[in-house]
């Protein structure tokens, strides 16, 4: 039987576990990539280690997500950032040189490799043909340090595009439509792989917005074959020696597959607040938009700059929309500027902001109080954009093009009759300007010996985690409703500033969903009562952010009890020392409630007879509570340690391998 694009890379790279069978598989990593939001502590994590230099084909370390820089801390953090790539080996792309996704696929991804990133939006590499895959800082850290990743034993879902896009519908399109499709939940430890006649009219940077998103389905990776189109992309960025064939066999069988006729589908919307809440534009037309933004890493290629441009050309936005525009590299702003065609942009009144991750995080142009945001980016969850009571819509270029002009949400294919607008055709051109100027390579490289880590005040060593008690005893300090994102656990915006020290950054753990929750977790810790989490479905999905974990760790969490719980998130609890556990009963969610002490009887010998289930017994109520947990043998070992470094710390003289995976 043939295989499909995933399971040849996945062959490849495979070091432990089968494709076939088993729970769990183990995969060389050829490739990491690291943010300045997530980034300082996976290399502090990685310091810990103790490996002189990364053991990775190529590791780079991004400056995109705390750009603007209020405060030293920021700084600070850049610094030690770039200090400690060049003495360990990274490439440091510094911070205006772009968004770390589109400058990945733009200079160093490679069809065929494997590459980790602490970020969840990493498998937008797999529009070259990559297996990229979103993670923890740790995990990451444990990359560069060349240990396997271990994750689900994938099935994959094959995606058939069928026919051609036409004028005004774009790729964005086509991810919303899979979203509205599979969903944002009941997808973990899954492959997205797309194949089919459709996908040869797609370019590199429409292929690359697809699997993006693919992190708002919650699957595992997503992606594309390497074709002559990949070739041609890698040929324009002068790369063309990177590229290798890489396409699905004729007999490959996946798991299941869904059709998507390109001819048939429309400009569609997202609506607040999930990316999954999708409808026609044709749906909702008419309702009247404060804010527009246009950017962020699912659509800031070339490409979407050009379209823009060349939409707004001669025209006026409307003047109640405030407009921004974010090219997502250097590379997509030198070239937009050299043609003449960023000009257009401007002239239409839209403010240029920097190449960085900015209004999709919360980091900047926050919209007015209640206001309609129509946004590229990727998420729309409530609060994200840093105003609670703004609705964020999720659109591709075109459609915000539309609405920039006209005030209210229009579907681009009437902006001819509007506004006498012929749909703009645009291809990927056939050089791009190469300009690595801002990617500083590692010492090794330059000839320099001895390079000295800064590290500012606000930069802390990560904390340790505790053992896993015999019995499980504490209090229910937080319970929360179905979808709370990694957003909402920990919020990004002005507060990116504090992730480099973790006991500042815990104190506002969950504090836009119930403001004290820090705080009565630090009482409960001080008189040694654990503190227990109870989610609804799909609980921590969202960002890769493992301070979600890591800093609900630090304040004396010990498990998470929901409906279900989402694949990076998952990861990260585990490797910070925190039990995941789901209700054999969903229904069984309304017996618990905030507040209720709780105990696990016997939890750490159950947990090493790993049978699966364990009971539940809420002493406020007097009943008992059946739940599930599906723990590898690996995960046992570091939860029962207290997490994957405090693993390492009980076993000195060990190399981190040893550790993991023979203690």
């Amino acid at each position: 039987m043939g295989l499909t694009v995933a399971q040849k890379i996945l062959k490849e790279h495979l070091v432990d576990g089968s494709l076939t069978e088993g729970d769990e598989i183990g995969i060389k990593i050829d490739q990491t990539l690291t943010q300045d939001a997530t980034g300082t502590m996976a290399d502090l994590q990685f310091e810990q280690m103790g490996t002189p230099r990364v053991k990775t084909e190529v590791s780079v370390s991004y400056i995109d997500h705390k750009t603007i820089q209020m405060g030293f801390e920021d700084a600070d953090d850049h610094t030690y950032l770039q200090t400690f790539a060049k003495k360990y080996g990274l490439y440091l792309s510094k911070a205006g040189n772009g968004i770390c996704h589109q400058v990945h696929v733009e200079r160093f991804g490679k069809p065929g490799k494997t590459l980790l990133g602490s970020d969840s939006h990493t498998p937008t590499g797999g529009g070259i043909g990559m297996i990229a895959i979103g993670a923890g800082g740790l995990d990451v850290a444990s990359a560069m340090a060349g240990m396997p990743f271990y994750m689900p034993r994938p099935k994959i879902v094959g995606i058939k595009l069928t026919g051609k896009l036409n004028p005004w519908v774009s790729a964005k399109d086509i991810i919303l439509k899979v979203l509205q499709i599979l969903t944002t939940k009941g997808n973990v430890g899954w492959i997205a792989e797309y194949f089919g006649d459709g996908v040869k009219h797609l370019s590199v940077p429409e292929r690359a917005t697809i699997t993006n998103m693919g992190a708002e389905l919650g699957v595992t990776t997503s992606v594309f074959p390497s074709d002559e189109t990949t070739r041609s992309f890698l040929k324009a960025q002068k790369r063309e020696q990177d590229w290798i064939s890489l396409e699905v066999d004729p007999d490959a069988v996946y798991d299941k597959v869904i059709e998507i006729n390109l001819n048939e589908l429309e400009p569609m919307i997202a609506q607040p607040h999930s990316p999954d809440n999708v409808v026609r534009v044709r749906d909702v037309e008419g309702t009247p938009a404060d804010q527009v933004m246009v950017g962020s890493c699912t659509n800031s290629s070339y490409k979407d700059g050009k379209i823009l441009a060349e939409i707004l050309k001669g025209k006026v936005a409307n003047e109640n929309v405030s407009f921004g525009y974010a090219p997502g590299s250097k590379q997509v702003l030198r070239m937009l500027s050299d043609e003449g065609k960023l000009s257009h942009i401007i002239a239409a009144g839209a403010r240029i902001l920097e190449s960085a991750c900015g209004f999709c995080i919360g980091a900047g142009q926050a919209p007015r109080n209640n206001a309609v945001s129509i946004r590229t980016n990727n998420r729309n969850f409530f609060g994200r954009s840093g105003t609670t009571t703004a609705k964020i819509y999720l659109v591709s270029p075109e459609t915000a093009a539309a609405c920039a002009l006209t005030g209210k949400i229009t579907d681009p294919r009437d902006l001819e009759k509007l506004f006498g607008i012929q749909y703009p055709k645009v291809d990927v051109p056939s050089e791009f300007t190469i300009d690595d100027s801002l990617i500083i390579p590692p010492a090794h490289e330059t000839g320099m010996s001895k390079v000295e880590l800064y590290k500012g005040p606000n930069i802390v060593d990560p904390p340790g985690g505790s053992s896993m008690p015999a019995d499980l005893i504490g209090e229910v300090t937080g319970k929360f409703g179905d979808k709370i994102t990694t957003d909402d656990i920990m919020p990004a915006g002005d507060l990116l500033k504090y992730r480099s020290n973790v006991p500042k950054y815990a104190e506002y753990v969950f504090v836009k969903r119930d403001p004290t929750f820090a705080q009565r977790c630090l009482e409960n810790k001080k008189m040694g009562i654990h503190n227990i989490i109870v989610g609804g479905d799909s609980y921590g999905q969202g960002s890769s952010r493992e301070h979600a974990a890591l800093c609900p760790m630090y304040l004396g969490v010990k498990a998470v009890i929901a409906k279900a719980i989402e694949r990076i998130h998952r990861a990260n609890l585990i490797n910070f020392g925190i039990l995941p556990l789901t209700f054999k009963n969903p229904d069984d969610y309304e017996k618990i409630d905030q507040g209720d002490r709780i105990k696990l009887p016997n939890i750490r010998k159950a947990l090493i007879e790993n049978k699966g289930e364990v009971m539940l017994y809420n002493e406020t109520k007097g009943i008992s509570i059946p739940l599930n947990y599906h723990l590898t043998e690996r995960e046992v070992k570091t939860i029962l340690a207290g997490g994957t470094m405090k693993l390492a710390k009980d076993f000195p003289g060990k190399s981190f391998k040893e550790i993991v995976f023979n203690s």
